[in-house]
């Protein structure tokens, strides 16, 4: 009987740091039947109110007064304050959804995957791109590709600008490569270029990973459009992926004994969908079930580790 009430019952839940991403998360929250968002934390004290007002529900500017009250959070603080504030919580065995990356810094974010599992929390990072509808279609069809190229290009914002491109950007396609190559990465190559700060704001990578595959990876915080695409080449295949039009191709090598005119190109228009509630949802499910996240803390530290070695050359 108290298992289904369990069960049964909403997650306390609440946002700290309700600026560009945090306001998407407590409106999730406040929408899934799942959760009962308690509060949201901001240190803007008239932000915490604007956000709260909206939802309905409490608003605080001291993420501390959440001890006790929650089950879960969402930490989408600026990058900077992830670790000191993911650490918090964990101590106090408190689930934690902290948006990408995990930390900027590598050893901290080692401590909060060894933290999470002392304590027996949930620690999920916000990869959004792997709940994307177009990689969870295609993640069954995208096998051992032998060369990956990916361009993730986007006009300038000063949001983001705490960190260089790497971290900013180009750590969406890094998780998302290493979690489709599954092979360890062997070596980098990379150059980036400071335009616009004092960080680089547009980098390439070359990343060899020991199963042979090689990834070129582009990204740029200084273009003057949009794009975010990704291309696998793999033995029986190519697949391209364009996120933003929500359009997929993929061509079949043709036959043994057939010519390129028998090649066999599909189609593949992708449902719009929403990445972040899935995220959440899932967040939440993990939670309650106490399962291991389709991002955990491991996953997020594999692609942080990954952009570390890049950030090391620029």
């Amino acid at each position: 009987m108290h298992d289904a009430m369990i069960e049964c019952s909403k997650i306390p839940v609440a946002v700290v740091g309700v600026g560009y991403l945090g306001k998407f998360h407590a409106e999730k929250y406040a929408a899934l039947e799942e959760a009962d968002l308690i509060a949201v934390v901001d240190v803007d004290e008239k932000r915490a109110c604007e956000i709260a007002e909206k939802w309905g529900t409490d608003a605080l500017t001291e993420h501390r007064k959440l001890f006790g009250r929650v089950q879960c959070v969402s930490i989408a603080t600026p990058t900077r304050q992830h670790y000191a504030i993911a650490r918090e919580f964990l101590e106090q065995g408190i689930d934690v959804l902290v948006e990408k990356p995990i930390t900027v810094d590598l050893a901290e974010g080692r401590e909060l995957v060894a933290l999470a599992e002392a304590r027996g929390a949930i620690l999920q990072v916000g990869h959004l791109e792997r709940f994307n509808p177009a990689i969870r279609k295609l993640e069954s069809v995208i096998q051992e590709p032998k060369f990956v190229e990916c361009h993730r290009l986007a006009p300038f914002v000063e949001r983001g600008t705490d960190v260089d491109v790497v971290l900013d950007l180009m750590i969406h396609d890094i998780d998302v490569i290493a979690s489709l190559v599954r092979s360890p990465v062997q070596r980098v190559e990379a150059v980036g270029v400071p335009v616009l700060t004092d960080k680089p704001d547009i980098a390439n990578a070359r990343i060899t990973f020991a199963n042979g595959c090689i990834a070129n990876v582009t990204s740029s915080r200084v273009s003057l459009k949009r794009e975010r695409k990704v291309r696998f080449f793999q033995p029986n295949a190519y697949i391209s992926i364009d996120y933003d039009q929500r359009r997929a191709q993929i061509f079949y090598k043709p036959p043994a004994g057939a010519t390129w005119l028998d090649i066999r190109g599909e189609n593949i228009e992708i449902k719009e969908g929403d990445a972040l509630a899935d995220e959440i949802r899932s967040f939440l499910e993990c939670v309650r079930k106490r399962t291991v996240p389709l991002v955990s803390g491991v996953e997020g530290l594999r692609a942080l580790e990954i952009a570390s070695m890049i950030r090391s050359q620029l």
